[in-house]
Order: structure tokens, then sequence, then C-alpha cells
């Protein structure tokens, strides 16, 4: 058993079982540590805050702030969504940053990616487990934010049917499942930044530098996608179709932004792990 294994638990058991247990042990080391809880706890923060703010100086008047912050009042259910528009401009891009970012370039600067690499655990299955890591943390932060904000509104607001954009209304437990869909769309429109971070990453072995680019590209994407001179770019951005969860609030739902979505990011996943893969099959460990 090498250094890394007995001191962060990765295992040489071959095949699928070892890579499942590979998954499950850096999940492990990456839900123990500090960062991790102190990033979903300012994500937290963001229903939080916005639910005090609402409910100790007043509601918003229709049309002025984040979407969804003028129903606040009406209906609690609705903390979760106006919380989930303000983070994912750029406080939901920069924690997944900071997770893909280090997730091969902090091996390097500690020493500890060549002792992973000793083991039989293998470059593609090393490359393959800290994706699904960074993915994995897209979800438990973009989830962070709806169960944080459906707890402060029902606390702080009245809950009750959730009238859609298409006017109709519907139960507090369908309302519950298409909050959580919403949660699920944005998981997945971040899964292609993740694969943006783990290639650069695998550039460099300053994990802050890594981090920094990835968000800096989030932002630098908005931007593109927020010029009207530059709309022939926009279905390529990974951004494009952030905030086009509004489809999940219809009755009946539309699921061809969902779909699109999925494609889009799914687009980036290939042609960014492709990238990582060509780059960390060659990458020199040793120096």
């Amino acid at each position: 058993m090498s250094s890394r294994e007995s001191t962060f638990g990765w295992s040489s058991t071959p095949g699928r079982w070892g890579t499942l247990q590979l998954l499950g042990n850096e999940l492990s080391i990456q839900f123990r540590r500090w960062r991790t809880w102190a990033m979903l706890g300012a994500l937290a923060l963001i229903p939080l805050l916005l639910g005090v703010a609402i409910r100790f100086f007043g509601g918003s008047d229709p049309g002025r702030g984040p979407a969804f912050l003028d129903q606040i009042t009406g209906n609690g259910l609705f903390v979760g969504l106006a919380a989930l528009t303000v983070a994912i401009p750029l406080f939901l891009p920069l924690t997944v940053s900071v997770t893909a970012g280090d997730a091969l370039a902090g091996e390097a600067s500690h020493g500890t990616l060549r002792y992973l690499l000793i083991a039989p655990a293998g470059r593609m299955r090393l490359l393959l487990v800290k994706y699904l890591s960074a993915a994995v943390f897209c979800a438990a932060a973009t989830l962070t934010v709806v169960a944080v904000g459906s707890i402060v509104g029902a606390v702080l607001f009245p809950i009750g049917p959730v009238t859609l954009l298409s006017g109709a209304q519907v139960s507090i437990g369908e309302g519950l499942w298409r909050l959580l869909a919403i949660g699920v769309y944005v998981s997945i429109s971040l899964i292609g930044l993740s694969a943006i971070g783990l290639f650069l990453s695998t550039l460099t072995t300053v994990p802050i530098g890594a981090m920094a680019a990835t968000a800096i590209l989030a932002v630098a994407a908005q931007i593109v996608g927020a010029i009207p001179q530059l709309d022939a770019l926009h279905p390529w951005l990974f951004t494009d179709r952030w905030l086009d969860f509004g489809d999940l609030l219809r009755s009946p739902i539309v699921w061809d932004s969902f779909a699109a979505n999925a494609l889009l990011q799914a687009g980036y996943v290939v042609v960014f792990g492709a990238a990582a893969v060509a780059r960390f099959a060659t990458k020199d460990v040793l120096s």
C-alpha cells in the first residue's frame, strides 16, 4: 500500500468495484474538507439572507430585483427559486471552479499525484473519479441552495399552492417536485464548467491558477452571452441555457430546454474531457 493509499484511503482494487471505491474515498475526502463546507455554507447564506431581508424589510416590487423575488411574500417556496437566480451567474460557478480547478492541480502541488499513480488506479480512472467527484459537488451545491431556500421559505413565509408561469396552480407537493427538477437542471448546467475546470487542472501544478482561469471563463462566457452583436456565438456558450429553467414552471412541463441544455453540457464534457485525457495521459508527474 502506497503512502497516498494509507493516508487518503485510496485503494488498488481493480475493476468496477475498485472505481466505485475510489470514488467513495474521493467523495469522503472532499466532504471532510473545511473548504467544502465553507463553500456550501456560503451558498446556504444566499437564500437565508434573501428570506430574512424580505421578511423584515418588505417585499420587492414586481419587475425589480432577481426573478421570483416579488413572489416570495405570497409563497415561501419562491425563496429557493429566487436564490438560484442569484447564485447561478457567479456564486455557483465560483464554487464549482474551486472544486474542479483543484482536482488534479491540488494533488500535484502537494506532491501526492505521483503516489496516486504509483498505485494501479490508472490515469484514466483517476481522471474519471476526479470528474465525478466534481460533478457530485455541483449537485450538492445546487441542492444546498434549493433545500435551504425551501426551509427558510417555510419558516418565514406562508406556504401554499404554487402559481406557475403559465398561470395554472399546482399543489405544494408538485411545487416542491418542480423545484427539485430545477435543481437538477442547474446541476446539469454546471457539469460543462466542471469539465473545463478539470482540463485546466491538468495544465498546471498551481491550483489557484486553474481555479481562477475556470471562474474567469464562466464570467467571460456570460459577458459574451449578453452582447447582442455576438449572438451567433451564444448557442455555443456553455452558459447559454443556464437560466432557461422556466419551462419547468409551465403546465404541462416543456422539456425542450432541459434536453437542449443537457446536450450542450454533454458536448463540453466530451470536448474538454477528451482534452483532459490527452493532456493527463502524457503529463509528467515526477518533475
